[in-house]
Parts: C-alpha cells; structure tokens; sequence
C-alpha cells in the first residue's frame, strides 16, 4: 500500500536539505542517513495508521536531492528521494518535497516493487538477472528528478475541468492553475501504469495532484 502525505506549510523543517549546493544522485554505503532531518527531528505524521517497515535509523542504500523551481518562483525547492532498507530491491524509499525554508510539502512512501514494476516494458527475455533488477532501479533513483519530469505551465490555459470532477483538485484551484503560466508540474510514475502529476496550488497552499 503506497502511503501519500500532502503536508501544508509550516511543517518540521528540513535544513539539511536545504543547505548547501545541490547534490548529485549518489549511491551511498550502508550506513545512517545523517543528513536526513529525520534522525533529528521527529517524522512526520503520516495519512495512514500503517506504520512504515523501515525506519529512520535502517540503512541508507541510494539517496537523490535536487533543487528546482515548484512552490516558489524565486526560491527553489529540495525534491529529495531516499531508500532504505536491508537491499536495494526490498526497500522503501521516501519521496518529500521541501522548500528553502525547510518547510515539507509533500512527503510519500513508495517501495522497491514501485519503483521497479514498470522494467517489464524494457525487458528483452522473459527474465531478468537480480543483477539486472536491481540496476535498473538504481536508474529510477538517479533520473527520478530528470529535467524532462517537470514540465511549465502545469495546465493548459483551456483545459477542461475533468468530468466527472475529481476530489481534488477543486474547480476554483483548477481555474487558478490555468491562469498561472508559471506553475510547475512534476510527473513521475508508480509501478506499470500509476503516473502522478504534483503542482503546488498558491490559491490553497499545498501540493495538489491532478488528474
């Protein structure tokens, strides 16, 4: 079960994060994550009573942080990835989103078999090596923040309102992202088919999905 929190601001800080120059994907040694607000900080809360099966002090396999413009036109955001775990393939890497004030926006759990599920639409045998597995999700890791994931406007300036209209976001927040062509939208995908669109509303200051 894929956990999804969409955090409002003011939320713990992240000042890690947020410190210094951007880093490349790097895959790190088997030890703590001491960069991770987390072994700090207490985590933050989740949307969902099932409690995470890997924990702040579990290993840190692979880790990405990327700076880019999302919730502040002139301040870019840290969009983090880490997974933890006893291997690469049985992890769960935790997706958060945070501004340059060390405010969390978003944060979202996904696991290994997320991250891998779609390498069957690149799989040229009917099997795959573990070798194979796990350097493909390596590569998700390292391109899950790849330029050509963020995209500018997030709405087109005449796209309809989906019908029939979705939880979130609203119409108001629909009609206000089509005005902004300015605004960010960040695509990535979850398992085979999952793919998700995040864009950070100004009108109800949180991270919005959209359909």
């Amino acid at each position: 079960m894929r956990l999804r929190l969409l955090l409002l601001p003011a939320l713990f800080p992240l000042a890690a994060a947020c410190s210094g120059p951007t880093s490349s994907p790097t895959e790190q040694p088997a030890t703590p994550d001491t960069a991770d607000a987390s072994v700090t900080s207490p985590p933050e809360p989740l949307d969902t009573a099932r409690a995470a099966t890997v924990t702040a002090q579990s290993d840190t396999l692979l880790t990405n942080r990327s700076r880019h413009v999302f919730s502040n036109q002139a301040a870019p955001d840290v969009f983090s990835l880490v997974l933890r775990g006893p291997a690469v393939l049985s992890g769960e890497a935790t997706f958060t989103i945070t501004t340059a004030t060390g405010e969390v926006i978003f944060r979202e759990i996904l696991t290994s078999p997320e991250l891998e599920a779609a390498l069957v639409y690149e799989m040229k045998t009917p099997t795959v090596t573990q070798a194979e597995r796990e350097a493909y999700l390596r590569r998700r890791v390292r391109e899950f923040f790849a330029e050509s994931n963020f995209r500018r406007p997030a709405l087109a300036a005449n796209a309809p309102y989906p019908s029939p209209a979705p939880t979130s976001p609203n119409r108001a927040t629909w009609n206000d992202l089509r005005q902004r062509p300015n605004a960010v939208r960040f695509d990535y995908l979850v398992g085979k088919e999952d793919r998700q669109h995040l864009v950070w509303s100004p009108l109800s200051k949180q991270v919005v999905h959209l359909p």
